[in-house]
């Protein structure tokens, strides 16, 4: 094996990897660094797990190092384009331990994430931008990033590019690099248009290849498992999962990755699924699971889709399993790939339906690769022998149910105006204490926290011509808009949102929706509910309260109007209100020319000037 010294590394650079245990060169970084340390563009083609991002990390860093310049806002001095999130955040942490030893900076950008970090960190100026092609095209649109000064440029993975339809956003980017910088271009092949970006783009490129005969033999065994049906298949999987090494299973679609994770780990096998369904932080929250010592809280097992075959590097992967296989070979062989890692051994297992041995026959010869076909079953010693000593299982914690009994009670009873509520409890978002009480129309009483935060107060909201008890002002006839918490809501003339009839019980103040008949609210119970017997009685006394105050509303209409017409009705409310025991807001009786405050309205006043009086006096019918 060749050193890195003798390839020409810098010191420093060869110090960092030495440190992480890396001394001697792989045949792809012993092939392409005499020539990326000297300036030329490189076309390095091998397959995954060789070695592919030091091969182009050192040069990458120490070309920068060594140029003198120092980088400006907006326009970084190195590019590396990668097709997925894993794979740039994984080229990133390859990177920085080189450029921190270079005094260089690096920075990633991609999408699902907010994109102001990113703007902050190319606004302070950096060295090198990892990035996938979208989100990078999308802050060059805006006059965030500026590849005017790009010094060196590579692109890895081309062909996985290339599959996800990226190769025109790729060439608008490296278009908009310098046609006098490096250009470095990795792939595993060189189809579907690859082979143009290297026309256009490389300048009398160097190609290395490294095929299959530098790989040593042995290292990565592939086996095929059949299984008769799917229940055979479902207890073959997990018995493969239970091992104590770390493994990777294969899953086609992502919802079958995230219950294949829940179902290994309700069986006592934990697991984390990575899947293009999760956001940036779950992805790497799961990542950090799977790289974690078990022993420190880590998994053993990852289930995931195609987006993990490409870009997670993970040390001592001993197994992968196809659960389903791939629909192509290079699936396959970057699926194979997260095993038998810079010289380790590993094993392929795809399991497969009798039915599907055809189809994993061609996926084979086009991967032109040999495996044997083996009828197995869960408990078959084949099987054990290759899982080896089962690892401890772990009981997932139960779930806590919320104290107090979190359900959801409804009842409605009697036949009244609006819409009552009854309950004590805590509330949404609100502290213990607290009430609210209203008249007619939609009041709320009882001794529960409320929806807010309120304590030790009373703020109700009344629907009828402005009534209410709580800090509100009163817009116009009709209309009340009440004020509780900093939050101001209306509510019409007459207006009852839910149930028209009868008193609402909720086990603390949440927000409901009518369904059958009864109104449902969510909230956990901190006291005693109202029984139906007491809410049918409150509502019968509200009742009987509200047809109180019409009468007596009524009463005051057939008033002769007059100057002590307003007068006389706030007489017979005062009256209704006495009579009650209750707090209950000024009511004016219709026509009466005044609004809920008792002041004139629009009418009135303009009636008043032209002195005949209120219309709405005078018109008594309307019109």
């Amino acid at each position: 094996m060749t050193s890195f010294l003798s390839l020409g590394v810098p010191e420093p650079l060869a110090a960092v990897l030495a440190a992480s245990g890396k001394t001697e060169a792989f045949p792809i970084q012993r092939d392409t660094l005499p020539d990326t340390l000297t300036g030329r563009d490189v076309l390095g083609r091998g397959r995954t797990g060789s070695g592919k991002t030091i091969a182009f990390a050192l040069p990458l860093v120490a070309r920068l190092a060594a140029s003198g310049t120092r980088s400006q806002p907006r326009r970084p001095r190195g590019l590396v384009l990668a097709p997925t999130r894993e794979l740039a955040t994984q080229i990133a942490a390859t990177v920085k331990p080189l450029a921190d030893a270079a005094g260089l900076t690096v920075t990633t950008v991609f999408g699902g994430v907010s994109q102001h970090p990113q703007e902050q960190a190319l606004g302070r100026g950096v060295d090198i931008v990892v990035a996938c092609p979208g989100r990078l095209e999308d802050l060059k649109a805006q006059g965030v990033a500026d590849l005017g000064a790009v010094e060196v440029t590579v692109l890895d993975e081309a062909d996985h590019m290339a599959d996800l339809g990226f190769l025109p956003g790729v060439t608008r980017l490296l278009a908009a690099t310098p046609a006098t910088g490096q250009r470095l271009l990795f792939s595993a092949t060189l189809d579907r248009g690859v082979d143009t970006l290297v026309r256009r783009f490389l300048h009398d490129a160097v190609s290395h290849s490294v095929d299959e005969a530098s790989v040593p033999q042995g290292v990565m065994t592939h086996r095929v498992f059949l299984v008769p049906d799917g229940d055979t298949k479902n207890a073959l999987v997990r018995h493969l999962a239970s091992g104590r090494g770390r493994r990777i299973l294969f899953t086609r679609t992502k919802h079958q990755a995230k219950r294949l994770a829940k179902q290994l780990t309700a069986a006592g096998i934990p697991a984390v699924d990575l899947q293009g369904n999760l956001s940036q932080n779950a992805r790497e929250r799961n990542l950090a699971a799977f790289n974690a010592d078990p022993d420190a809280g880590g998994v053993r097992v990852l289930v995931a889709t195609d987006v993990a075959a490409r870009g997670v590097h993970v040390d001592d992967v001993e197994l992968v399993v196809h659960v389903d296989p791939p629909v192509e070979h290079k699936a396959y062989l970057h699926r194979s790939g997260r095993t038998a890692r810079a010289g380790a051994e590993g094993t392929v297992v795809t399991v497969a339906l009798d039915e599907q041995r055809r189809d994993v026959v061609d996926l084979l010869r086009h991967a032109k690769l040999k495996a044997p076909f083996e009828s197995v079953a869960a408990g078959d010693e084949t099987v054990s022998a290759l899982v080896g000593q089962p690892a401890p299982r772990i009981e997932p914690a139960p779930v806590t149910p919320t104290a107090g009994g979190a359900g959801r009670a409804e009842a409605r009873a009697g036949g009244g105006a609006g819409r009552g509520r009854a309950g004590a409890g805590a509330g949404r978002g609100g502290s213990g204490g607290a009430g609210r009480a209203g008249a007619a129309g939609r009041g709320r009483a009882g001794a529960g926290a409320g929806r807010g935060d309120r304590a030790g107060s009373v703020a109700g909201r009344g629907d009828r011509a402005g009534a209410g008890n709580g800090d509100g002002r009163g817009r116009k006839a009709g209309e009340r808009t009440g004020v509780k918490g900093g939050q101001s809501t209306r509510a019409k003339v007459g207006q009852s949102t839910g149930a028209k009839d009868g008193a609402r019980t909720s086990d603390g103040s949440g927000v409901g929706a009518p369904a059958d008949g009864a109104r449902k609210t969510t909230g956990s119970t901190a006291g005693a509910r109202t029984s139906s017997g007491e809410r049918a009685g409150a509502a019968s006394s509200r009742r009987r309260r509200n047809r109180g105050g019409r009468q007596q509303a009524d009463a005051s209409a057939r008033t002769p109007r007059g100057e002590g017409g307003a007068q006389n009705a706030g007489q017979t409310a005062g009256a209704a209100q006495r009579g009650t025991g209750r707090t209950a807001p000024h009511t004016p009786a219709p026509q009466s020319g005044r609004t809920a405050s008792g002041k004139p309205t629009i009418g009135a006043t303009v009636g008043s000037l032209r002195g005949h009086g209120s219309r709405r006096a005078a018109r008594p019918g309307g019109r």
